[in-house]
């Protein structure tokens, strides 16, 4: 059961970093310094005070860009590799108890597959209100993600079961979303 849950923690966390980066690593920071979090051994340095600072830090320069009009939609580009990135390292890093061969293949797979399915969606919703109101939307499209991710992430601590639900929730919505964009871009018009 506990290697169970702490996948359900880790796909939580890597949801939430397809909304944005840093702010999962921050929650793990704080959760594992106050003892509401086991990491894996490899990854203890995640729950350290230099790593919470660092990724305070982080979160501030993240979330600010992201209020930038224009510099977000870059933002998003360079985001998808870092949020996958991201969330393999958080998956990896809560999964205790199994070999690291099984461990890195589901945090590669799932972590990284759900990151990369919400950074997609937030992408082209960003892109989306870019193009409808020439990105003054934007901020409050930027205040969503960034108080998504920061409920994901406490829920993946506090409520991995309800996390894991609601990160599946947002990444079948995800992929249906950008399956029938693709397919939308494909149908030759009619001339």
């Amino acid at each position: 059961m506990e290697i169970a849950l702490s996948v359900l923690v880790g796909i939580g966390l890597s949801a939430a970093c397809g909304f944005r980066v840093f702010v999962p690593l921050l929650v793990m920071s704080i959760a594992s310094l106050s003892g509401h979090l086991s990491l894996a051994e490899s990854f203890h340095w995640i729950g350290s005070w230099p790593a919470l600072v660092a990724f305070a830090l982080a979160t501030a320069v993240e979330i600010a860009g992201y209020y930038v009009p224009w510099v977000d939609n870059l933002l998003d580009t360079i985001a998808l590799p870092a949020a996958i990135v991201a969330g393999a390292v958080v998956t990896a890093s809560t999964i205790t108890g199994m070999s690291p061969f099984l461990r890195y293949t589901l945090a590669i797979i799932a972590g990284g597959g759900a990151a990369a399915a919400v950074k997609g969606l937030s992408a082209v919703v960003r892109a989306g209100s870019s193009v409808a109101t020439g990105g003054i939307a934007n901020p409050v499209v930027s205040t969503a993600e960034a108080l998504g991710s920061v409920a994901l992430s406490v829920l993946a601590v506090l409520l991995p079961i309800l996390a894991a639900l609601l990160a599946v929730a947002i990444v079948a919505y995800a992929g249906k979303r950008l399956v029938g964009l693709l397919r939308r871009r494909k149908k030759p018009s009619a001339a």
